[in-house]
């Protein structure tokens, strides 16, 4: 994907990654939260991951599938989202690289901190980085494994539809509702 072999060794990342970087992120915010703000911050915690679901479908549909008008911006698509498109069972490429996450996650939670109540913003951001962390272990699931319960077999079908039948609906990869909502929802299965 790159000329260079260090940018594109940084753009591969395993699923474990992820994890010991975000889990311990998502607990030390959530008890930081809790003690702040008591019960309250199961509310907080799941306003912040409902957000999360929100924010997935909408980077979903237009940062990762914006149309390329041009050389520039068709390569930045293909190195934000294309190459999964293209490679959709890679497993070092289902997952955020660290490169992205790591600020992304603290433009949020600045804005959390700026936006919400002092201990409060905490919890939120915990429930946020834990619906991010669910869509990413999902997404990953969905490609590398057969979902056994009814619902991860829902939502693998949901996302295969989106990579293999029409990459203009399906943008909900862990909550899917949101299609329904907007109106991206993937056609039904052919007969």
């Amino acid at each position: 994907m790159f000329d260079s072999d260090l940018l594109d060794r940084l753009s591969r990342v395993h699923p474990a990654v992820v994890l010991a970087i975000f889990v311990p992120t998502v607990a030390l915010l959530t008890g930081l939260g809790a003690s702040a703000v008591g019960a309250e911050a199961v509310l907080w915690f799941a306003g912040g991951w409902l957000l999360w679901t929100l924010t997935e479908y909408w980077l979903h549909r237009l940062v990762f599938h914006f149309d390329a008008d041009n050389q520039w911006a068709h390569r930045f698509h293909f190195m934000i989202h294309g190459v999964h498109h293209d490679h959709p069972n890679d497993p070092l490429r289902l997952v955020m690289p660290p490169g992205a996450s790591i600020p992304l996650a603290s433009l949020f939670l600045l804005g959390f901190w700026t936006a919400l109540p002092a201990g409060a913003w905490m919890a939120f951001g915990g429930g946020f980085l834990t619906g991010y962390l669910v869509y990413d272990m999902l997404h990953f699931h969905m490609h590398h494994h057969r979902p056994r319960t009814r619902v991860g077999r829902l939502l693998r079908e949901l996302h295969m539809r989106h990579h293999f039948q029409d990459h203009t609906t399906g943008f909900g990869v862990s909550a899917p509702f949101w299609d329904s909502v907007f109106g991206t929802k993937p056609a039904s299965r052919r007969p």
